[in-house]
């Protein structure tokens, strides 16, 4: 029978112990402890109805925490991680509003996030009672930033500049075509996003000899938009432009498909699927030619055909939510790293002075005035051989449009 020395393993045990009592009361600077992390909050709806786009936004922010802090972190601050605060928005305002008190709760210094305008809008509120810096990744209606909050930047365009570049471009298009398009069929969801972008579609259009038959709203979710497609069988329009999100644009595009309407060419603006490679993925044929101006990446950026490669390659699918909120933690990151601090206040100054260019969107480099980039300015894309293509401005395209699709 083999008998073990326990006195000795007894020993041994407390010498280890000591050693590693030693080496925890030992001062920061001996044991080489890393600088406390800067808390970060991402907000997303991740459930709901908007989920899809939630899960693009929180894997563009994780992919761009983990890509700083591989490189080094906030080296202004001795190399301090960036340590993400994740809140589900579950798609709705209130529920955004209680995640900005938990992270706040929590101590983040900044959040990011919200994607839809009615979230954004009660987030950036609730934030603005602490001081807290809010950064607005989509959120496109113009009330975010006319509100006076100190604390809110939205870095990519709204309302306005989007329909602003959505008109001169189809402007163009449409000269190139030899005015091809004469009537218009707006298709809109019947919230805060599609209302407003709606009225002021029908209210420039007509300003280009574009003549609105109709403006049809359509509930977010729905189910059936066979009557939508009746309607707009009846109306014969030239072009329909859709503004919804992603389920009733595919709705919409393949009941389109199922009835043949086919109208010269469906424009959308800020739209959830015609600059989806989801939809393009499963329904190749409702999504062929759909045009979109909308928030893209920029394509001749090296960095932003990287990421979408990385995640491609990971098996999940690219949108731009996935550059654009990658692009607001590194906005974030640049100011953090020029106030070389987390004090919310100090970064907020650090918000307003940026000008921040290492961004993967077709912008210049930001600028915020009133708490709008001035810099950020949308794309023209189209759906062209299985691919989303950017085809204006010329500046950023990657094809030509195809214009008109039918007819």
């Amino acid at each position: 029978m083999k008998f073990i020395d326990t006195t000795l393993n007894r020993r041994t045990a407390l010498k280890g112990g000591a050693a590693a009592l030693a080496t925890m009361a030992a001062p920061a600077i001996v044991r080489g402890a890393e600088p406390s992390p800067i808390k970060v909050g991402i907000l997303q709806p991740v459930t709901g109805a908007l989920a899809q786009d939630g899960e693009y936004g929180r894997m563009g922010a994780e992919l761009a925490i983990e890509d700083i802090n591989k490189a080094g972190g906030i080296k202004s601050l001795g190399g301090a991680k960036i340590e993400m605060v994740f809140g589900d928005a579950r798609s709705t305002p209130e529920a955004g509003t209680q995640e900005v008190e938990r992270m706040q709760e929590a101590g983040v210094s900044a959040i990011i996030g919200g994607f839809a305008s009615p979230i954004c809008l009660a987030g950036s509120q609730a934030a603005a009672r602490y001081d807290l810096p809010y950064i607005v990744d989509v959120g496109v209606t113009d009330q975010i930033i006319q509100r006076g909050l100190k604390n809110t930047f939205r870095f990519a365009p709204g309302f306005s500049l989007c329909t602003g570049a959505a008109i001169q471009n189809l402007v163009k298009i449409n000269e190139a075509s030899g005015k091809a398009a004469k009537t218009v069929a707006l298709v809109h969801e019947d919230g805060l996003f599609g209302s407003g972008l709606a009225k002021l579609m029908a209210a420039e259009l007509p300003k280009y000899g574009f003549e609105i038959l109709e403006l049809i709203a359509v509930p977010t979710p729905s189910r059936d938009l066979s009557n939508v497609v009746l309607r707009l069988r009846s109306l014969n329009p030239d072009l329909v432009i859709p503004s919804t999100y992603y389920g009733e644009t595919v709705l919409l595009a393949r009941t389109m498909q199922q009835q043949r309407v086919r109208p010269k060419g469906v424009y959308s603006v800020l739209n959830g699927a015609a600059s989806n490679r989801r939809f393009v993925k499963e329904f190749p044929e409702a999504a062929e030619n759909v045009m979109d101006c909308n928030h893209w990446h920029d394509p001749r950026n090296e960095k932003a055909v990287a990421l979408q490669k990385r995640v491609e390659a990971a098996g999940k699918i690219y949108n731009y939510n996935v550059p654009l909120n990658y692009s607001c933690v590194g906005l974030l990151a640049d100011a953090i790293e020029r106030a070389a601090s987390g004090d919310r206040k100090k970064i907020i100054e650090a918000l307003g002075t940026s000008t921040f260019a290492g961004h993967l969107m077709p912008y210049g480099a930001t600028k915020f005035e009133n708490g709008q980039n001035m810099g950020a300015a949308p794309v023209s894309t189209q759906v062209q051989g299985g691919d989303i293509k950017v085809v204006f401005p010329e500046t950023f395209a990657n094809a030509k449009p195809k214009f008109p699709a039918n007819g």
